[in-house]
């Protein structure tokens, strides 16, 4: 099953909407084929490592790191063509929640006569999905910041001066977070400062994601740089507000949204990317969109590369964040740590007090 993981791990830039799933089949104890899935409409693995195999796959066990699917979507069902090949035994490490699935492939290969397992290194499988797995369970993406400061915690000096705080090899791996996003979000207040790009570069063969800017009040200007660029974008403005981009770029996707007191309604956000397939959510905001994030417990992970600098006193904080007493604070379990280039990558995840 490792060895599957490892095949799933070759589609990281390139599935979405779809879940990364690798598939090995093998007889006694040699490997007769392998695949991953690509793709989004193309094959799946488990047809990808079928075809490998050819004769070979009757009788043999096959090892998938997700359970086949047993609907119609894009393509035939999967477990089927398990079934039409006369495979003998189906180990599968995690049962897909998605409620077109969610068991109906393993009863359907069971009812079939195959021997079917499942649980082996279903955690790997959870590592390498959260977002598709987030999105089945919960109707919203998985939510991750990435966020860079100095070493005394500033992101950008007073004048809102930010590039570059660290170096071009932390720069450059931030490029491998986004290219295995489905969406990137930032706030129309780093666009103004900025005027970002907001895509992935440097990376090689990726889906590139949607680039999806929070403007409630219309402001971002229709010369900005990202709607020179190809690809879909999505703005997101306050309930009856009609930016001027809107008639200049008609091409660009314009959501409005209710507000939720001072913010607009982030967990309402969170559900429409849902229903647009948005798996995992790259943020790449100023403080206080980043604070609002946090503040409704919509963050599901953290980036932080730090820079072996001082910026001082004077300069922005990583996010806005009006906590009085130590109780309040958000208590994070630090998950990787590691130096890129001259900077330190910290990797977190937030514990909720709630949970």
């Amino acid at each position: 099953m490792a060895r599957a993981h490892q095949l799933a791990a070759l589609g990281l830039n390139t599935t979405n909407p779809n879940p990364r799933v690798g598939c090995l089949l093998v007889q006694e104890d040699r490997v007769v084929g392998e695949g991953f899935h690509k793709w989004a409409g193309g094959p799946h693995a488990e047809i990808n490592a079928l075809n490998a195999a050819g004769g070979d796959a009757k009788g043999a066990t096959a090892y998938v790191t997700l359970e086949p699917c047993s609907h119609f979507g894009k393509t035939p069902p999967c477990c089927e063509a398990l079934i039409d090949a006369a495979v003998k035994r189906v180990v599968v490490a995690l049962e897909d929640p998605n409620p077109a699935v969610s068991g109906r492939g393993i009863q359907r290969l069971r009812d079939a006569g195959i021997e079917v397992q499942s649980g082996l290194l279903a955690e790997d499988t959870e590592r390498l999905n959260p977002g598709f797995l987030m999105r089945m369970r919960e109707k919203r993406p998985y939510i991750r910041i990435k966020m860079a400061s100095s070493l005394d915690g500033r992101t950008a000096m007073a004048s809102g001066e930010s590039q570059w705080i660290t170096g071009p090899t932390a720069r450059q791996d931030v490029q491998q977070l986004r290219a295995r996003s489905s969406a990137l979000l930032t706030g129309a207040g780093t666009v103004t400062a900025d005027n970002p790009s907001l895509n992935v570069r440097g990376i090689g063969e990726v889906k590139q994601p949607i680039r999806i800017v929070l403007d409630p009040d219309g402001r971002v200007e229709a010369s900005a740089k990202l709607f020179s660029i190809e690809g879909r974008i999505i703005m997101i403005v306050a309930e009856g507000v009609s930016p001027q981009y809107k008639m200049v770029h008609p091409e660009v996707e314009v959501i409005e949204l209710e507000k939720n007191g001072v913010h607009l309604n982030l967990s309402r956000l969170m559900e429409k990317l849902a229903e647009i397939e948005v798996n995992e959510l790259h943020v790449e905001a100023g403080a206080t969109l980043t604070g609002a994030l946090v503040e409704q417990q919509l963050v599901d992970e953290w980036v932080l590369y730090m820079a072996p600098a001082l910026m001082g006193s004077e300069a922005r904080p990583l996010f806005n964040l009006p906590l009085q007493e130590m109780e309040e604070k958000l208590q994070l379990n630090i998950v990787d740590l590691r130096k890129v280039g001259h900077d330190i990558r910290i990797t977190a995840l937030p514990h909720w007090k709630s949970e």
